[in-house]
């Protein structure tokens, strides 16, 4: 018979429960919300990195590119090694100015570089080079 008596309190209180429960559902659904924007926007930000680096590598001027850096040494330095999208190519007796031209070149160019190996022999150096793009 006292609950009757307390009628009123007890509504009162139920309805405040409620109120808190529902409080703390509704910011557990916004915080999971916010970190399925924040998942969402580095899927999209790594979807469009790897469209850009498909169109770099899978430019057509590349192997153009790299022909360039074969033509700008004498062909007895060079040993040019390309088969299908890999390059291997080992230069020999470059001078500094050479080296730095070569080493500039390869730098400038949208692949994945695998090796890169430079020698100082006496006064001249040597390169070896792999990529693939």
């Amino acid at each position: 018979m006292a609950w009757k008596l307390y009628k009123s309190e007890l509504i009162v209180g139920s309805a405040f429960l409620v109120l808190l429960i529902a409080f703390f559902y509704k910011q557990a659904v916004i915080s999971s919300e916010g970190n399925a924007g924040q998942e969402s926007q580095a899927i999209l930000y790594e979807i469009k990195e790897t469209i850009a680096l498909k169109k770099v590598w899978g430019d057509k001027k590349m192997i153009k590119k790299l022909n360039k850096i074969q033509k700008m040494i004498s062909p007895s330095q060079v040993k040019w090694d390309r088969r299908g999208k890999k390059l291997k190519a080992v230069f020999s007796n470059l001078s500094s100015r050479e080296l730095n031209q070569v080493v500039e070149k390869i730098m400038r160019l949208g692949v994945e570089i695998q090796k890169l190996s430079i020698k100082k022999l006496g006064a001249s150096y040597s390169l070896e080079f792999k990529c693939k793009w």
